[in-house]
């Protein structure tokens, strides 16, 4: 793990940024994934978390930095720019800025001992875990951040797999919320692994926690492709655990036969306004010969079933008024989710 923690500068949010104020604030708090390990290279990227547009990049000795983009001299992008040994330089006019955010060369004016502190970029904390690139717009604590936990990543006996991020014109609460609902298995994912045949979604536990929520759900819907179902021995009961860790990442553990388990992190990037970057590291302890594209493709067929019903939700804010939508039994989970959220002060016709 390694933790870049830099002394942060307050910005306002974008004027551009259609979140509401104040849960604007509450979720800039928090810690998201904004990128990939492996897709980070000396070639500055853009990303974007809650409207603020970032400058990803890595420098010559390997060190990984996350900056505002923009040049606080003339406001280009620094992702326009590009990276000269531990400096990103601007496009622009060829300002030098080094790993802690100040500028230090400026080429039209060589001579000059001292660059003011207005030259400095915003800095960005940068965490990898599982893969990927976390970090928060206001938090600075690493400690106490309420990053899911993905137990078997680093496991020799679990293997590891990182497919591509997926882009969703939808919400994270939205999307979320979709990844713990048991009851959409049988009509949204029976050509995946489910079956219209077993709608039913047996009563199941949903417990507060420390770090959001758990639920323990056991039924009879095999997690095999439909193509390897027979893999299962007759009368198996598959169970599956979420652990909810808000605002929008999840864990998923799923137990298979003969002691297999396979554990999926649902991690939201919110984007913008109804803009959903997911990324979706995994483990298993089986089958670790097999083949890693069937897996992506799998993996692939069920996001994008989910994803077209999060993108056609309305509305396409998650409500975290109970009143505003109607529930029933199965939806436990994601009731209890809703009331974190509005317990954090989130409003209730909530903008994410």
């Amino acid at each position: 793990m390694n933790a870049i923690i830099p002394t942060l500068q307050p910005f306002d949010q974008p004027c551009h940024s259609q979140f509401d104020a104040a849960d604007w604030q509450i979720l800039a708090q928090h810690w998201y994934p904004v990128a990939r390990v492996e897709d980070v290279s000396m070639q500055p990227q853009r990303v974007t978390l809650l409207d603020v547009n970032m400058a990803l990049y890595q420098t010559q000795s390997g060190a990984i930095h996350l900056v505002r983009d923009i040049c606080p001299h003339r406001g280009v992008p620094l992702s326009k720019g590009w990276v000269k040994d531990e400096n990103i330089i601007c496009p622009y006019h060829g300002l030098h800025y080094g790993a802690d955010g100040q500028c230090n060369k400026i080429p039209a004016q060589p001579d000059l001992k001292k660059i003011s502190e207005r030259f400095r970029l915003t800095k960005f904390p940068v965490l990898e875990r599982y893969g990927l690139i976390w970090t928060s717009l206001f938090a600075r604590d690493v400690q106490s951040a309420n990053i899911a936990v993905l137990d078997t990543w680093q496991q020799p006996e679990h293997q590891a797999i990182l497919p591509p991020f997926v882009d969703i014109a939808g919400s994270s609460g939205r999307q979320l919320e979709g990844f713990i609902d048991v009851a959409h298995f049988a009509w949204v994912h029976h050509q995946a692994f489910a079956q219209r045949e077993q709608a039913v979604v047996p009563k199941y536990h949903t417990e507060r926690t420390h770090y959001g929520l758990k639920s323990v759900y056991v039924s009879e819907v095999s997690n095999y492709p439909h193509g390897l179902q027979h893999l299962a021995p007759e009368g198996f009961k598959w169970t599956r655990t979420f652990e909810v860790y808000p605002p929008f990442s999840a864990v998923l553990t799923v137990d298979f036969p003969n002691n297999g388990v396979l554990k999926i992190l649902n991690a939201c990037c919110p984007v913008s306004h109804n803009k959903t970057r997911l990324f979706v590291p995994l483990t298993r302890n089986f089958d670790q010969t097999g083949d890693l594209q069937a897996v992506h493709d799998f993996n692939a067929q069920i996001f994008a079933e989910d994803q077209a019903m999060v993108e056609a939700q309305k509305p396409e804010e998650l409500p975290l008024d109970l009143m505003m939508e109607a529930h029933f039994e199965a939806d436990r989970s994601s009731t209890m989710y809703r009331r974190i959220l509005a317990e954090w002060g989130l409003s209730k016709r909530y903008t994410v």
